[in-house]
């Protein structure tokens, strides 16, 4: 499978997981918000020569989704705009540890085929409740 097929296919299962998670939530009686994370980032250069850029995006992650010992979230957006956007569908890796009770996730993947490329990329979230 190729990385382009890859990157939408990623997209639209991680879509589609967020929007179930999000229905277990709000049928459930335990509807009680977990927690999220920010994110900022931007991905790896894409094409040659004059056409060789890449983009930025930023948002807030979905709650918890449990996984094994740990938990995960789902990323779902868009990238800035520079005459063409990438999507961003993405799962995080399992949480991080960084003190304090506190924790991070990995994330890295690609976005999807837009414009005739995608754009690799690999980032960490920020801490949740960064004030708390």
């Amino acid at each position: 499978m190729s990385k382009v097929q890859r990157g939408r296919e990623n997209y639209e299962r991680n879509k589609s997981q967020n929007e179930e998670q999000s229905n277990k939530k709000t049928n459930s009686e335990e509807s009680a918000q977990t927690h999220v994370h920010e994110f900022l980032a931007s991905t790896k250069l894409a094409e040659e020569g004059e056409d060789r850029h890449n983009h930025r995006f930023a948002g807030v992650t979905g709650e918890v989704i449990p996984k094994g010992d740990s938990h995960v979230h789902v990323i779902l957006t868009n990238t800035d705009f520079l005459d063409h956007h990438h999507e961003v569908g993405i799962q995080t890796g399992p949480a991080i540890p960084v003190g304090n009770g506190k924790h991070v996730h990995f994330v890295k993947g690609i976005t999807t085929l837009d414009d005739g490329h995608v754009h690799q990329l690999e980032f960490a979230t920020l801490i949740e409740k960064p004030l708390v």
